[in-house]
């Protein structure tokens, strides 16, 4: 009487297809309440961690000691796009009404760097540091054009770089190459910008008479009277190997300066440009002297680029990966209590009974699963952006501009990674049939590579979140690394080695391969 009842109902199953096995599934799971209150723990969790740390995060910034510090984070320029940039330098300077052209020798281009970083709160605050004889990759030394003497202020530029040959920068995000090679007494470099409205063209020179044409930028909105001179800029050094950069200065001689068109000062000035800007520089960098009327010896610290992430600056990504690794874990435990519970109880048999297609059902539990895990990581992460972005504004931290489609990659790829996540570890579970072993393989595959970044050696830890699970955290990072920055992208700074979606296919990798190996064990087993 009983086995007639049981082939009845797998010939219904079977008949209406995998919708009503879905269904079934999914009534198994929602009559749990254990397992229902541990998805709502899941997000609460990520919440509340989420606030936790970003409340411990708290700007302060004391430019001239003590006496000066302040827990809101100073205004950061933007650029003419409107993203947030860097912009610091000494700029010799005089105005240039209407069309002109400027020429300079750059004769040689010196640097060094601290063996130690500011104290005292800031940038401006009491160095104890020596002074090392480098000089940076991305120092620039040579002409500019801004628009005026505002920090953001559009400009265009040619320049000698520290390990990056000539370059012609504009906009602070728009470069182009030049002549390559490195500035010394007995190789210097010729350079050019010419202007015709809002047209500027830069050249280079081995010689002082064959130039070649780098590029050209238009600077729309370029007034009459714009800016012109020689600049010098040295970014945070960063040693290799090492995550943390330290303030440098450049030192660059220039001569055969020649000026044409129309100068209505005739005569040069200095100028630090954004000298008290929260940005690692020496503040006894910048100085100029004029050897000769046409000769200069300029010395800068700064950078002029897009602004970056690090130390200093912050996003919403460190506050929702601290609430999501306790989150992911309860999810991983939840998914596999999800299939190892049958078997510890033997409801395997009667499940395996109605629906004899072992793949199908299998199937119907990763749907149900991943998709409760999304809705729990969904909904968590959705109120932990909102609440980290809050506590982190009111506590005086500068968050790097995020897009709208960003934020919503960050939330939407944070519960599908969970998703993914509940999916693995269910299949865990089907293979090991124990939920001991099942959640620590989970952990193991999850959540042991992102601890292990924290002590390994940056190149080994961008290899690790390259190929293990892990990498798909990447789903969470906001801000895109620039080539036009020396920084160290890790992931202890917030980056990733990998895009966003290619981390999380990463994942989705493992997920498939172990469902996979779990469906041949269920059909090769016995129950």
């Amino acid at each position: 009487m009983t086995t007639g009842i049981i082939a009845h109902h797998s010939e219904a199953v079977g008949h209406d297809g995998f919708a009503q096995l879905l269904r079934a599934e999914w009534t198994k799971f929602r009559t749990v309440r254990g397992w229902v209150i541990a998805l709502g723990a899941a997000a609460l969790v990520i919440v509340l961690l989420s606030f936790v740390s970003a409340s411990g995060n708290r700007f302060s910034f004391c430019p001239t000691g003590p006496s000066s510090c302040t827990s809101r984070h100073p205004a950061v320029p933007t650029g003419p796009g409107g993203e947030p940039v860097t912009d610091s330098f000494m700029f010799v300077h005089q105005p240039l009404v209407g069309n002109g052209a400027v020429t300079v020798r750059v004769a040689s281009l010196s640097g060094a760097h601290t063996s130690g970083s500011p104290v005292g709160g800031g940038p401006n605050g009491t160095l104890h540091v020596t002074s090392q004889p480098v000089l940076a990759p991305w120092a620039k030394a040579g002409i500019i054009v801004e628009r005026d003497m505002s920090q953001g202020a559009a400009y265009a530029a040619v320049m000698v770089t520290g390990a990056h040959g000539v370059r012609m920068q504009y906009d602070y995000t728009h470069d182009a190459p030049g002549l390559p090679g490195a500035v010394v007494v007995s190789s210097p470099r010729w350079l050019r910008l010419t202007r015709i409205g809002d047209i500027i063209t830069g050249y280079d020179s081995t010689d002082g008479s064959h130039w070649t044409d780098i590029g050209t930028a238009r600077l729309r909105g370029l007034p009459s009277t714009a800016q012109i001179g020689l600049f010098v800029a040295s970014p945070a050094y960063f040693p290799p190997g090492s995550n943390s950069g330290y303030p440098s200065m450049a030192t660059a001689s220039f001569d055969e300066i020649s000026v044409r068109g129309d100068l209505p000062a005739n005569s040069w000035t200095g100028e630090a440009i954004g000298a008290n800007a929260f940005y690692p520089v020496l503040p006894t960098a910048a100085s100029w002297h004029r050897l000769s009327r046409n000769a200069f010896t300029v010395s800068g610290s700064g950078d002029i680029a897009p602004r970056v992430g690090g130390s200093i600056f912050s996003d919403t990504g460190a506050s929702i990966l601290v609430g999501g690794i306790p989150g992911l874990i309860v999810l991983i435990v939840v998914a596999t209590l999800f299939v190892t519970s049958e078997y510890r109880r033997g409801l395997i048999r009667i499940t395996f009974t109605a629906s004899p297609r072992r793949g199908r059902v299998l199937a119907a539990k990763a749907i149900v699963v991943g998709s409760a895990a999304f809705a729990a990581g969904l909904v968590g992460t959705a109120v932990a952006e909102v609440v980290a972005h809050h506590v982190l504004i009111t506590n005086g931290i500068y968050l790097l501009p995020v897009s709208g489609p960003t934020e919503a990659r960050v939330i939407v790829g944070t519960a599908l990674l969970l998703a993914v996540a509940a999916v693995l570890a269910l299949a865990l579970g089907t293979a090991f049939r124990r939920s001991a072993a099942a959640v620590v393989t989970g952990i193991v595959l999850l959540v042991l590579p992102f601890i292990l970044v924290y002590t390994l050696p940056a190149g080994a830890s961008n290899w690790l979140m390259r190929l293990t699970p892990t990498a798909a955290f990447a789903v969470q990072g906001t801000q895109p690394n620039s080539p036009l920055v020396a920084n160290a992208y890790t992931v202890t700074n917030g980056y990733y080695p990998l895009e966003p979606w290619a981390g999380l296919a990463v994942l989705c990798g493992y997920a498939a391969i172990a469902l996979g190996a779990a469906t041949w064990l269920l059909r090769r087993r016995d129950v």
